[in-house]
Formats: structure tokens, sequence, C-alpha cells
């Protein structure tokens, strides 16, 4: 199988991936893409793509349904229960990036101005280092 990632570097899956791991059909899918309950992104070529946490969703859906709950109601459910969930992880994966950029950023300038790394190093606060170092925690 061929693991694509989207523009998060989180893993995508095309319907049919999705339908084999969350034991539904592709009709199921694009039912619930219709409706709102899932969100599917298009390439390039047309294919839609979806992120690898549909499969909780769609098993949360299909228990929901089990339960006797109308799909308005199981909307309401999956909006409240994940977007919450996709606004963390989307938060930690913004996080990861830009501790890459300031990692690097400062890799080069520890390279090609030594003072001037050292210069930044002197002139960040502590309470500064102490955020930085207290975000990476949180979401790490």
């Amino acid at each position: 199988m061929i693991v694509r990632r989207g523009d998060n570097g989180a893993e995508k899956l095309r319907i049919g991936e999705l339908a084999e791991k969350a034991q539904v059909t592709k009709r199921t899918i694009d039912y619930y893409t219709n409706l709102g309950l899932l969100k599917a992104e298009r390439s390039s070529s047309n294919y839609r793509y979806y992120d690898i946490s549909s499969i909780d969703r769609i098993a949360f859906i299909e228990q929901c349904k089990k339960e006797g709950m109308s799909l308005e109601e199981i909307k309401k459910k999956v909006i409240g229960r994940f977007s919450e969930e996709v606004d963390v992880l989307e938060l930690r994966l913004k996080i990861q990036g830009l501790e890459k950029d300031v990692t690097k950023a400062l890799n080069q300038l520890k390279e090609n101005d030594p003072d001037k790394y050292e210069e930044f190093k002197k002139n960040i606060s502590p309470e500064s280092l102490s955020l930085i170092q207290s975000l990476l925690l949180l979401f790490s």
C-alpha cells in the first residue's frame, strides 16, 4: 500500500482503503461525506482522500446508529466530539513544524555566525525559553 500524506503530514486514505479499514461500503462513505459527517480532500486528479482519523469517526457513527440515534443527532455528536480532536491535532502539527523551522534557523545561525548565535542566546529571556519548553512538553 502506498502511504499518502496531506499538507499537514497526516496519512491519507483513498475511499476504497477507508472502506476496507472501517469495514463499510464505499457507498456508505459517500453517504456520510454528503451528509457532512466525513470530510474528503480532492487531489489534482480528483481522487478523494480521507484522514486516517476517519476510521474512528466511522466506527463512532456506526455505534450511534446501533443505539438508534437519528443521523441529525449523530451529526451533532460527531461535530462536537471530533472538532476538538482535530483542533488539537492541527495545533500539534503546526507546533512540530515551527519547532523544526526554529531549530533549522538556529543551527544555520550557529554555523554561519556563531557570534550572533551567542548574542541571541543571551537576549532570549528565561520566561520565553520556559514558555517554549512548556509548549513543547504540552504538545509532545
